[in-house]
């Protein structure tokens, strides 16, 4: 075998010697001896042959040559809270339950580019260049009690919601997105269609695409960044039917503003921010008929935005029409990690503030005026899925914290249930463990069961105003959830789960549920 390699040398060399230019004139004397520089000419004009052999060969075949230190392309970047940019038109937004940092996109293999290119719910090419549509939506069924028929249990329906998220790509780091939302079936209320619903523009902003460590959101309709759920919020991103409870009050999920500008980027690697300045929440849960065309809260009584029964469930601020009846501004910020050394690790901690949440004419039931009160809610959480096993944790804490709990109108409303303290907190606590169930129907199945915890206190000490301070206890709150979910496919989930529910209420809450639901997500 050497021999045949060495025979072969031998007869490449002589074969671009005798093709080389001068070979034959520095071959005529084979006894001469050659000198180095003559040596050095010879190799010049062989590498010179050799190149344009291969430029020929190119050419014969039909391809240009390329150049042989070319710069490589730039890598996309995965952007904080954004999909990594695989082509020039955006993918449907993409689930951020999992928190990533901002990091060179490895790219992207032929199924995962197929379904990017199809724009229209992951199923089709979207017919106009840039333009995408994704969707996102929740039906449920069950029996629960109702405490308003002294726990009388009931069967019932939800259609739940229906989200389309519609974005356009002005170009790969300038982006449109938009999530038009549809709930409880419908928006009309009258006799004859059965639907009581909403529709709701939860979110509408141009996204900048800037350095990894610095992005904007416009301003905008956006959600406060504070905690995982509210940005999050997916039914197939959460196990149970229902958002998790620290989400339906404390954080009133889904908490979307008008919000001024967001910035966001990443600090270093695995560690993430958000920072957002946005028109304040109001201490103000009625309808726009208690508002006068002076933007501000018509005399009378009116419902409160911040109470010890719903917290501050119905304290998001309009976005419509400039129908905001609060001078204030609020602030936002989140911090987002992963940490390398803890694999499987995630979590988040935030802040949001207002200086004011009392609306311009804020009064008591009796008239008279009430002064400022400011809000601070912090919110902390962590996911860890425990690397090479099916075991998941959930952990979070919620507390708001009231400057001057006396000017809220909860507590001068004549209604001495709903008193709200100088703070209001929750927590939770969640375990779940991830099932392979194997191939069913042309897909890789998952069972998830899972249990949660979660305790509230929404009326706390610190109570003043002018009602009397006689709470029912309806404020201390207690949560055991425990069921099964099962994701035919990462963007469909099925659910089935019981609820038990206590509070300090006379008799108890009167509030368990059976309930089962379908969640979707493409």
């Amino acid at each position: 075998m050497f021999h045949v390699r060495l025979r072969d040398s031998v007869c490449v060399l002589a074969l671009l010697l005798s093709c080389a230019p001068g070979a034959r004139a520095l071959a005529a004397d084979p006894a001469t001896p050659l000198s180095n520089a003559e040596l050095l000419r010879l190799l010049q004009a062989m590498d010179q042959r050799v190149k344009s052999l291969e430029a020929q060969l190119q050419q014969r075949n039909g391809t240009a040559a390329a150049p042989a230190s070319a710069p490589a392309a730039p890598a996309a970047h995965a952007l904080p809270g954004a999909a990594p940019v695989v082509a020039t038109v955006a993918p449907p937004r993409a689930p951020s339950a999992a928190v990533t940092t901002a990091q060179a996109a490895p790219a992207a293999a032929p199924a995962d580019q197929e379904k990017a290119d199809k724009g229209l719910f992951g199923l089709a090419p979207s017919p106009i260049k840039g333009l995408n549509f994704g969707a996102y939506g929740e039906l449920k069924v069950g029996s629960m009690q109702n405490p308003s028929a002294n726990g009388q249990w009931q069967n019932g329906f939800d259609g739940g919601r229906l989200v389309l998220l519609p974005s356009y790509s002005f170009t790969d780091r300038i982006i449109f997105n938009a999530e038009i939302e549809f709930e409880h079936g419908g928006t009309g209320f009258d006799n004859d269609d059965k639907l009581h619903g909403t529709a709701e523009l939860e979110q509408a902003f141009v996204d900048f695409k800037i350095r990894d460590y610095f992005n904007l959101h416009s301003p905008g309709i956006d959600l406060v960044p504070l905690g995982r759920t509210n940005l999050t919020h997916e039914p197939t991103t959460f196990y149970s039917v229902q958002r998790p409870e620290l989400a339906n009050g404390l954080v009133p999920t889904t908490f979307f503003v008008p919000s001024w500008g967001t910035a966001y980027g990443t600090i270093a690697d695995g560690l993430d921010y958000k920072f957002q300045v946005s028109n304040s929440a109001e201490d103000f849960g009625d309808s726009f008929d208690k508002r006068t065309d002076g933007n501000a809260v018509a005399p009378g009584p009116y419902a409160a935005g911040i109470d010890g029964k719903t917290a501050l469930g119905f304290s998001r601020p309009p976005v419509g029409d400039f129908s905001q009846i609060n001078n204030n501004v609020a602030y936002a910020a989140q911090l987002r990690w992963t940490p390398a050394f803890v694999p499987g690790l995630s979590g988040s901690a935030g802040v949001y503030f207002t200086p004011n949440v009392e609306p311009r004419g804020a009064h008591t039931d009796l008239g008279a005026a009430l002064g400022r009160s400011s809000l601070t809610l912090v919110d902390a959480e962590f996911l860890y899925r425990i690397p090479k096993s099916g075991w998941e944790f959930r952990g979070e804490y919620v507390q708001a914290f009231f400057g001057n709990p006396a000017n809220l109108r909860a507590n001068n409303d004549s209604d001495p249930t709903n008193n709200v303290g100088s703070t209001m907190w929750g927590l939770s606590g969640e375990a779940a463990y991830h099932v392979p169930l194997g191939p069913v129907l042309g897909s890789e199945w998952e069972a998830v069961p899972f249990a949660r915890y979660t305790y509230e206190d929404l009326q706390t000490g610190g109570f003043r105003g002018t009602d009397p301070n006689s709470p029912t206890g309806a404020g201390h709150l207690q949560f055991y959830t425990m069921g099964v979910a099962v994701f035919p496919t990462p963007e469909l989930v099925m659910k089935l789960n019981y609820q038990h529910v206590q509070d300090r209420e006379s008799g108890g809450a009167k509030a368990d549920s059976v309930l089962a639901g379908v969640g979707f997500f493409f």
